[in-house]
């Protein structure tokens, strides 16, 4: 009996993530959205009045995006900004319930998993996403993906004890890898110490790239990303191959 329900939940579990939808970048455009607006035009388009679940939680100055962001998307769909602080977690999860696409844009890593942790929607929002909820983020958006947040840079201000992410995928992200050798060398070596304590592999993406999860396939759409294993020499990642632990 125990084999038969542990088969079943690992059986469950894999056709969930086969209908996963990812589309993660280091930058979101060149001085503007325009990638996002890309990677998200293909599950709206086609929809009548679609909303796009826009979570910009990794900021504490989200209303100075909140123009630019409606701007892009004028035409395609209708942001509903999500804000943990003033809203239910019973709000939130109708808003991602009725979502054709939900997108998380940059800011501070740890700021967006603390308010993803304590408004108690982050189960709900990994399920949605499991279960083909088209998901498209940059930076922190990217990085709150993988098993934890602990390659984000970014300061821990707001001292969140959560650092577990969405563990949609078995690679940690690291965002804005430097292109030149110096810089990345320093980041190799910061990046080194992960893997003193944990076991996953790191992709680093350098500004110009966008990751894409189709299920259980990632793939390097376009630009330049490396990944670092451990107890192995980085490797630079060949687009559209499919990236393997």
């Amino acid at each position: 009996m125990e084999r038969n329900f542990l088969f079943d939940k690992t059986l469950r579990y894999n056709l969930l993530t086969l209908q996963m939808q990812l589309h993660l970048f280091s930058t979101p455009g060149e001085n503007d959205i325009r990638h996002i607006v890309e990677a998200s035009r293909p599950y709206l388009e086609d929809k009548d009045d679609p909303i796009v679940a826009y979570m910009p939680l990794a900021s504490l100055y989200a209303e100075r995006w909140m123009e630019i962001n409606e701007k892009s998307f004028r035409g395609l769909a209708r942001l509903e900004a999500v804000n943990t602080e003033l809203m239910t977690q019973k709000e939130i999860e109708d808003i991602l319930r009725r979502a054709a696409l939900v997108y998380i844009p940059g800011g501070n890593t740890f700021l967006l998993n603390h308010r993803l942790h304590i408004s108690g929607v982050m189960p709900y929002l990994r399920k949605k996403i499991q279960t083909g909820l088209p998901f498209v983020g940059f930076s922190a958006g990217m990085i709150v993906c993988g098993p934890n947040i602990l390659t984000s840079t970014d300061l821990n201000t707001v001292s969140t004890p959560h650092f577990d992410g969405l563990n949609l995928v078995p690679f940690n992200f690291f965002a804005h890898y430097a292109d030149d050798g110096y810089g990345q060398s320093a980041c190799d070596e910061w990046l080194a110490d992960y893997h003193f304590f944990h076991d996953n592999p790191v992709v680093m993406l350098c500004n110009d790239a966008y990751i894409k999860v189709d299920g259980k396939k990632t793939t390097l759409v376009r630009g330049k990303a490396w990944i670092l294993r451990k107890d192995a020499e980085k490797e630079r990642l060949e687009q559209r191959k499919v990236i393997t632990v």
